[in-house]
């Protein structure tokens, strides 16, 4: 049986074309860790970068408003395995601009 990514649903704020990118570490349970894995791996949005034995995980969050942020940090404190979840940076851009190519020019010769 195939499973589904689990969406929050937050109602908008205005109609703002917004996105915002979060960064979050997670401190999990080890022994819990593998779930909350899979459980993180299952939320819309959230991408896990980096696990440790000890139990941390990094994680992104996409979203279209801060409220949704809100709402996926919330919904990582209630999982059971989570010892914390700490938001540790916040960006937003117009979704216009989250769609422009960027260039190298701007970086020095052998920086990328």
């Amino acid at each position: 049986m195939a499973i589904a990514k689990r969406f929050i649903t937050i109602e908008p704020e205005d109609a703002v074309d917004e996105w915002h990118i979060a960064g979050v570490v997670v401190h999990a349970d080890p022994v819990r860790l593998g779930d909350v894995r899979a459980a993180v791996d299952l939320m819309a949005g959230a991408e896990v970068h980096a696990v440790s034995e000890a139990g941390k995980m990094v994680v992104t969050l996409e979203a279209p408003s801060s409220r949704a942020i809100a709402a996926h940090l919330t919904y990582l404190h209630q999982l059971d395995g989570v010892l914390s979840a700490a938001l540790v940076y916040q960006h937003n851009e117009d979704a216009a601009a989250m769609a422009e190519e960027m260039s190298d020019e701007l970086q020095p010769p052998g920086l990328h």
